[in-house]
């Protein structure tokens, strides 16, 4: 069952609920907008988002096709900049940070969890895994240790040696959840996570989601699957780019 905290927002008006209220959020949004521009037309992608995620919140954006959810994802996940408007990263604007200072931040605080894996196939599961620790400047021991932590929260140690094309859809997910949890990003960002998957896998993929939230991880995940938005504490409506619902569980 769920208990509507807030429905209809107008444009421009933050969600007042009691998640974005309190301690100061780990992430905070403020009238956020992203415009695209062609030679023909203006799309509003995202308008005017207010939106508050506190460390340790499981977070559904969920929304027809062309709300916005892929873009405003990709901008909490500094993949895209904003057209206007603040965006605070564990008290830090990020909003228009350079190119470098973005992926800096992104590979320390950031995990992506993608709808297509984004494995590289000619590595193996552990190098996977391992990738983006290199750019951290870690010793070989200490990326290691976090490889083989992260792929055991997976249940995927046995696979490490193993190449993508040797894994189920649901292997590969799993490996994908190891690689954006082994920096110990402060918040793992899911887009359609199970989009690949079938039913079984992806309820799999669901349950590990819950059980790495309800160990302290912060996640925010895309998702058109009203049954997958529901493993979420909290569900995060959009509409033509605006927040037009903000739900917590009861």
């Amino acid at each position: 069952m769920q208990q509507m905290i807030t429905t209809s927002l107008t444009p421009n008006q933050p969600a007042q609920t009691s998640a974005t209220n309190g301690s100061t959020p780990l992430i905070r949004l403020t009238d956020l907008s992203k415009i695209f521009v062609t030679d023909e037309v203006e799309t509003h992608a995202v308008s005017g988002v207010h939106l508050d995620v506190r460390d340790g919140e499981y977070v559904s954006i969920a929304g027809p096709s062309g709300c916005g959810k892929t873009t405003l994802l990709s901008i909490l996940g500094l993949l895209d900049t904003p057209s206007d408007g603040s965006y605070v990263l564990k008290g830090t604007e990020v909003a228009n940070l350079s190119f470098a200072d973005r992926a800096r931040i992104r590979n320390r605080e950031i995990g992506f969890i993608f709808q297509s894996f984004n494995l590289i196939g000619d590595l193996t599961v552990y190098e996977n895994v391992e990738l983006p620790l290199t750019y951290r400047g870690l010793s070989a021991n200490e990326r290691k240790s976090a490889v083989m932590g992260a792929l055991e929260r997976v249940g995927m140690v046995h696979r490490a040696r193993h190449l993508p094309g040797q894994l189920s859809g649901g292997q590969q997910q799993r490996v994908a959840v190891a690689r954006a949890l082994a920096g110990k990003p402060a918040i793992l960002l899911a887009d359609e996570p199970t989009g690949n998957l079938d039913s079984r896998n992806g309820e799999a993929v669901m349950d590990l989601l819950k059980e790495l939230h309800g160990a302290g991880a912060t996640i925010c995940m895309v998702t058109h699957d009203e049954r997958f938005a529901r493993h979420a504490e909290r569900a995060v409506h959009l509409l033509d780019g605006q927040i037009v619902e903000d739900r917590l569980a009861a």
